[in-house]
């Protein structure tokens, strides 16, 4: 009959029978064409041994449930090689072995499970008359990922990190930017895991990554036949950091105003002048927050003429003299624990550094040797330290001040206007460029140089690069010297990323699209159902 034809689960089965249950279910009674080919050794049976029933959930009829009583033939299988006694009949066109669902059943609920995990999906199968709980949903999806291909042709890869837990844990996602999919997802972010990915996986000719050393190295040590590609966002957000440390080195907003040499100073005395000159800083600003609060003006106008953050400003009011910075509570790792020890030690003349390592061990100090070291240097040149010249004032230029709203432009927004092409800046934004280069040489200086480094990333000519890194090293500025030597350290990358077309932007929108599924899944998702649910849905065998 038609009307049974389309209650068929599949070829090769006969509808025998339709009933309606009292709940509203429907039940379909069929039988399979007989097979007789034993799975293990493919031999033809013809002893049959008996029948088996197999019930099915299958696609629903109107929003009620449908089960297929499907009857199989069971045989026996007498060739002698075989371990395998009987044997029932396989349709894998209609369902797997052990599957309680139909092919076109599991499909659905793959889609389903893959697009809105576990619960919601749960709860809309529900209502489609296919029920099935989220923990089934969800080791479906696991299965199938289970059961994936390995992509072992595949020749440019993206490689980034993602947080399982900011600050805290991270793990590595593997994207192939020619077919613009995810290929894999680790639980950690380590050299050793990601040599072992990119070692099984020999075609890989490209690796595109941020500017994170790890990756680096791993990628030299499992793909050293890959070109590296450095990402070019990532450049242009490290030059934008080193012109906003630079200005705020300048004067300023939201950095203090410490001088560098004394930041960076190993010496006793230049630490005691670092340490002077930053209590003479905050307390300068202090003094000048009380002063624009007695003239009666709010925490908001106030952080609006210095540049300072509300919160800060609050912090600064509320307080009756400026705080200090909270040292952390000392412990057996650092050797200032054992300073009385050490210092008894020092008098009596014992400062050979690997006798006293020894003595400190004994006492319970887990630090290293080159800590103790490092201490035990700074002592010996406050000995032999001779009586200095006070060091020039060195007058901190005036910040530059926004020429409509005459407020202080902070670094931030002298970072962003620095790099920003001329024919895409504002009206106001223009002026305050003009401004930020009559006020500041260093400014000046930063902007051609910024210039002409997105130029090179849009040139393709990756041998104006180190024309360009002399020049930045010869202004001495310290951030940029420091962002040119660090891109004369990774050249090849660098270069790489100016002459090929790949880049990390297809990793990124990937990760996006990781955290929207971590989120949806309230964080509690496994490093095996984040796998499942970020590899595309057709990725299977």
């Amino acid at each position: 009959m038609r009307t049974k034809s389309k209650w068929s689960p599949g070829p090769g089965v006969n509808v025998l029978g339709i009933s309606h249950q009292n709940n509203g279910n429907w039940t379909v009674s069929a039988i399979a064409r007989p097979v007789g080919i034993c799975p293990d050794c493919n031999t033809r049976s013809r002893h049959r041994h008996g029948w088996r029933k197999r019930t099915l959930q299958d696609l629903p009829v109107q929003g009620q449930l449908v089960k297929v009583q499907l009857a199989l033939s069971r045989w026996q299988c007498r060739h002698r090689d075989c371990q395998r006694r009987t044997f029932t009949d396989r349709l894998p066109e209609i369902a797997s072995p052990h599957s309680r669902r139909t092919a076109r059943m599991t499909a659905i609920v793959d889609l389903i499970g893959y697009s809105m995990g576990g619960r919601p999906a749960e709860h809309l199968m529900g209502r489609l008359g296919m029920p099935v709980s989220d923990d089934t949903i969800l080791r479906q999806i696991k299965r199938r990922t289970s059961a994936s291909s390995l992509d072992a042709d595949i020749k440019v890869v993206g490689i980034d990190d993602w947080s399982w837990r900011r600050s805290t844990r991270y793990g590595t996602i593997m994207v192939d930017l020619e077919r613009r999919t995810v290929v894999d997802v680790l639980d950690d972010r380590s050299v050793a895991s990601a040599k072992a990915w990119l070692q099984a996986r020999p075609s890989i000719e490209v690796v595109s990554r941020d500017r994170c050393g790890l990756y680096a190295q791993a990628a030299r040590e499992g793909a050293p036949q890959a070109r590296q590609v450095a990402d070019r966002f990532h450049l242009v957000q490290n030059l934008r950091a080193a012109i906003k440390e630079q200005m705020s080195l300048h004067g300023h907003a939201n950095v203090r105003p410490i001088l560098s040499e004394d930041a960076i100073a190993s010496t006793t005395a230049q630490h005691r002048r670092a340490r002077m000159a930053h209590r003479q800083s905050r307390q300068e600003i202090f003094e000048m927050l009380q002063a624009l609060r007695r003239q009666g003006l709010t925490y908001s106008e106030i952080a609006r003429r210095t540049g300072y953050e509300r919160r800060s400003v609050t912090n600064w009011l509320t307080s009756s003299a400026p705080r200090d910075r909270n040292r952390p509570a000392l412990n057996p790792t650092s050797p200032l624990y054992f300073e009385a020890f050490l210092a008894d030690c020092w008098k009596d003349g014992n400062r050979l550094g690997r006798h006293l390592f020894h003595d400190l061990k004994n006492r319970g100090y887990t630090g290293s040797r080159s800590n103790l070291e490092r201490l035990l240097q700074v002592w010996r040149q406050a000995e032999n330290v001779r009586p200095e010249v006070p060091p020039p004032e060195v007058k901190v230029p005036d910040p530059v001040r926004d020429p409509d709203t005459g407020h202080i432009i902070s670094a931030d927004a002298v970072a962003a206007l620095c790099i920003k092409p001329r024919n895409m800046l504002t009206n106001r934004q223009a002026r305050k460029v003009d401004a930020l280069k009559q006020g500041s040489e260093a400014f000046r200086k930063m902007r051609g140089l910024a210039m002409r480094f997105t130029g090179i990333l849009r040139s393709r000519n990756p041998e104006a690069l180190d024309e360009w890194i002399d020049d930045a090293i010869d202004t001495g500025l310290t951030a940029i010297m420091r962002f040119a030597s660090v891109l004369r350290r990774d050249i090849h990358a660098v270069k790489n990323a100016i002459e090929l077309p790949w880049s990390n932007g297809q990793a990124e929108g990937q990760i996006n699209r990781l955290k929207t599924l971590k989120r949806a899944m309230y964080g509690r998702a496994g490093p095996e159902l984040m796998k499942a649910r970020m590899l595309p849905l057709n990725h299977t065998k």
